[in-house]
């Protein structure tokens, strides 16, 4: 049976009578958008599928025990349970997020279409370089939006809900950590 016509909510009711094969179908939709979250916020591969698999453990748990009751909201609601399993890592672990992965690989490169000179290969790394060491200089909440926006390419709202925010706080942590940034390379230019 495809699933590909239904709503998550359809999807959920379906999963609640007894259908576990819809799962699959959840996952396939959401997988990409709520690792790729975890794994900007952690930086390790592994970390973050740990905290995938947890996540949709929880999921199904909550899901089985008749809790869940977010209509028409399955995806914000996943994200605020894998964001919540992050803030525990952290706690547990004491330490902040990094901007490159387990391997060293830079997050913020991006694929290049064409040949660059090893002069513009270093350039582009020293950059990327500059402005990781500036966003890890930003205040958390400021860093948090900024890293959920841009690299996990999540909405005002989404950021907001999985927050615990209004819009209007997420986009004024976006505006400042922008203009923080902003003032960050002026000092560097003039430096």
């Amino acid at each position: 049976m495809k699933f590909q016509q239904y709503n998550d909510q359809d999807l959920i009711k379906l999963y609640l009578s007894g259908d576990e094969s819809v799962l699959e179908e959840l996952l396939k939709r959401h997988k990409s958008k709520i690792y790729t979250s975890i794994y900007l916020l952690v930086k390790d591969q592994y970390l973050a599928e740990d905290i995938f698999q947890d996540t949709f453990i929880k999921v199904i748990n909550t899901l089985r025990s008749g809790r869940y009751n977010e209509e028409g909201k399955f995806l914000p609601w996943v994200m605020r349970i894998a964001h919540n399993l992050v803030i525990d890592f952290f706690r547990k672990e004491k330490r902040a997020p990094i901007i490159t992965s387990a391997d060293g690989t830079d997050v913020l490169n991006l694929l290049q279409v064409f040949e660059e000179s090893a002069e513009e290969r270093m350039l582009r790394e020293q950059t990327h370089a500059d402005l990781r060491a500036m966003i890890q200089q930003l205040p958390d909440d400021q860093k948090e939006v900024l890293i959920m926006r841009h690299y996990g390419d999540l909405s005002f709202k989404e950021i907001a809900d999985l927050t615990g925010v209004s819009i209007n706080t997420a986009l004024g942590r976006m505006r400042y950590a922008l203009s923080n940034l902003r003032k960050m390379m002026k000092v560097k230019e003039v430096s």
